[in-house]
């Protein structure tokens, strides 16, 4: 089995806090993996060796410049009542609704879903806002959430 129920999921409260719920047909596409399918997730495509976007080495993609274009504010979107994801996200990123993407909170915490949801969500899954990195399956393109309030606009290699 690669996927754990959201009911038991550690961190499922983020998507059911009664200040912004989600519908259940929504829930029902997001998806935290197991343990061993995030640890592997994480190896092959965040960092060999370093469990969270804290202890990232030299050696991991996203600790070199050259892998990001621009970094901007996310924190004021999130904290407006009607506002969704920085415009500069949508310039970066031009992924398809059914796009599958993988929220990588650390190596043991994976979320994977669609861009569609993650874009009608995106205030849920930055509820804990400790370095998460979030790619796409076949995309270069990445984002990396800073808990300063901004959030990194790259491509992986």
């Amino acid at each position: 089995m690669d996927y754990i129920s959201l009911d038991d999921y550690s961190r499922k409260w983020i998507f059911t806090h009664q200040s912004m719920p989600i519908p259940e047909q929504d829930l029902a596409a997001i998806m935290p993996m197991t343990q061993a399918k995030s640890s592997v997730f994480w190896k092959d495509n965040i960092s060999k060796q370093s469990p969270d976007a804290e202890r990232m080495s030299s050696q991991d993609w996203a600790t070199s410049n050259q892998n990001w274009l621009d970094s901007v504010n996310w924190m004021s979107n999130w904290e407006s009542d009607d506002q969704g994801l920085p415009d500069e996200i949508f310039e970066h990123i031009d992924w398809q609704d059914d796009v599958t993407v993988y929220f990588c909170y650390e190596k043991y915490n994976v979320i994977q879903t669609t861009w569609s949801i993650f874009k009608a969500h995106w205030k849920n899954f930055l509820f804990f806002d400790d370095g998460p990195i979030l790619v796409a399956r076949r995309r270069k393109q990445a984002l990396w959430f800073t808990s300063d309030g901004q959030v990194k606009l790259g491509n992986r290699p």
